[in-house]
């Protein structure tokens, strides 16, 4: 079995641009999990609002906080992406269920999740090229 190699180098811009936009949205996902973690009274307010019980709001935390480390953690970072983009699309479709429009903060985090990746594994860039 052959393995595929990439050695293309990223530049030292477009990868600390990646690593601003990827800390960005982590540091989004982290705080808000850690709010439910915590059971912030804003939070119970909040997925009450959204339809949710309030017994599952430490579970929803857990699974936000779980999705951001993977995403994190370099050799997992796509599976994070990946995970991370499910967990959004909840959001956003929970948003635009009961008619919020902050719908559009997930989608840009969703957005800042794989461009930050983008920028900063070449792997990704490899596999999705933007032609000029």
């Amino acid at each position: 079995m052959s393995q595929v190699t990439y050695d293309t180098a990223v530049s030292s811009k477009r990868m600390w641009a990646g690593r601003i936009l990827s800390a960005l949205a982590a540091l989004l996902l982290l705080f808000s999990g850690a709010m439910k973690l915590l059971k912030a009274q804003a939070v119970i307010v909040g997925m009450t609002h959204y339809g949710y019980p309030e017994h599952l709001i430490l579970n929803i935390g857990i699974l936000e906080v779980a999705c951001t480390i993977v995403y994190l953690i370099p050799r997992t970072a796509i599976l994070g992406a990946v995970l991370m983009t499910a967990y959004l699309g909840g959001a956003t479709a929970t948003n635009v269920r009961v008619g919020d429009p902050s719908f559009i903060g997930p989608v840009i985090a969703g957005v800042f999740v794989w461009a930050g990746l983008y920028l900063r594994d070449p792997r990704l860039s490899a596999l999705i090229p933007v032609r000029r």
